[in-house]
């Protein structure tokens, strides 16, 4: 069996894939990509058996075969050509794959493909059609609110609630949450699923933002992502995502707008005096000025910043996590920002002052910290 590719091209399609696999595989079989060849063309697997990823490239072959090659080898050896057309040969007799470019021949051991673990199959899956670009920023805008905790799974993953009014997907720790919707694409029946982390990161470095077509399929276990080429399967979360809607305050008498790049600015150069354990932020809002300060009792640091802005409400003082309200700012996009408040123990809302997409919404929540005296 024989097929010749541009190292340029499987370099590609390999990097694409070999995000799935772990450094600590329970199965010796994971280290592996798992390759079909058919004639034109040649299909490259990688899994850790909750997620799936496959890849399609053209190759110039008229065979057919199946085997399972040691990922880190073959990565490491196409990373090291300059493009070049390689032509690659199985010899089933020594079970090895040979290697051969403008500089010499390689061989490597392969192994039998039927120990690769099967992907899941989908069968009688809803699916979505969706433009890369939507996806793509529902994940960029809400995966880095997802949680970290073992002992709360169903908040580790962003959870995606379709229904034939639009798309929403959000993500919470319980200290933030970040809720972004879509009314101008819907599904066509309702359904709720919580994607874990891996998938998600796996889909944010291989989407890209244009304006090709993703094809969502989900059922009760399993979600399916098909775009250029790729197709990537991975189980969902188990388990019922926290009710969102009721944390969101609805009231909020008090509005400020700011600039969102020198509140962004202010924040960071504050927080460099805060307590190195709470990170505790004070924000005072008095007329139209924002007081933004921070101290650290036990080094004796303290900073204060003043911002102009237009605020409406009665004064107020609150207290925030400075990482959180970082992390918020850098993930709107709008040349101002809309922060609102209720009470000084009460969750603040951030929220975009336009820059957004016909039917496009994103509501960022925070919870407040209690001020020292």
């Amino acid at each position: 069996m024989k097929f010749i590719v541009s190292s340029g091209q499987l370099l590609r399609a390999l990097q694409t894939v070999s995000g799935v696999i772990q450094s600590n595989n329970t199965l010796p079989i994971l280290d592996h990509f798992l390759v079909h060849l058919h004639p034109g063309q040649l299909t490259i697997t990688a899994s850790d058996l909750e997620t799936t990823m496959t890849t399609t490239l053209s190759v110039d072959s008229s065979e057919t075969a199946t085997a399972a090659i040691p990922a880190r080898m073959l990565l490491d050896t196409v990373k090291s050509f300059p493009e070049q057309p390689l032509t690659f040969t199985l010899n089933p007799a020594s079970h090895a794959l040979e290697v051969s470019s403008d500089f010499g021949k390689y061989a490597l051991a392969y192994v039998d493909a039927a120990e690769y673990p099967k992907a899941a199959s989908l069968d009688g899956a809803d699916r979505v059609h969706l433009p890369a670009h939507v996806l793509s920023t529902a994940i960029h805008k809400t995966l880095f609110a997802a949680g970290n905790d073992d002992l709360r799974p169903v908040m580790s993953g962003v959870f995606f609630q379709f229904t034939g009014d639009g798309l929403t997907f959000v993500a919470t720790d319980a200290h933030k949450l970040v809720r972004y919707r879509r009314t101008d694409f819907s599904a066509p029946a309702t359904a709720e699923f919580i994607l874990p982390k891996k998938p998600l990161n796996l889909l944010k470095s291989t989407l890209g933002t244009g304006d090709n077509e993703v094809e969502v399929a989900y059922n009760e276990q399993n979600a399916q992502f098909t775009y250029d080429g790729v197709t990537l399967i991975c189980r969902l979360i188990d388990g019922k995502y926290p009710n969102f809607e009721a944390v969101i305050p609805k009231n909020n008498p008090n509005r400020l707008v700011v600039d969102r790049g020198a509140f962004l600015s202010s924040v960071k150069r504050v927080s460099i005096f805060s307590n190195k354990t709470t990170h505790q932020i004070r924000l005072k809002v008095a007329g139209n000025e924002l007081h933004i300060s921070a101290e650290d009792l036990d080094f004796a640091n303290k900073a204060h910043e003043r911002l102009g802005c237009n605020y409406e409400g009665s004064d107020m003082e609150i207290g925030f996590n400075s990482r959180f309200i970082g992390e918020m700012l850098g993930n709107l996009e709008s040349d101002e920002v809309a922060v609102e408040l209720s009470a000084p123990n009460r969750a603040g809302i951030l929220l975009p002052e336009g820059g957004l997409d016909a039917g496009e919404e994103v509501l960022m929540l925070v919870m407040p910290v209690m001020l020292n005296a």
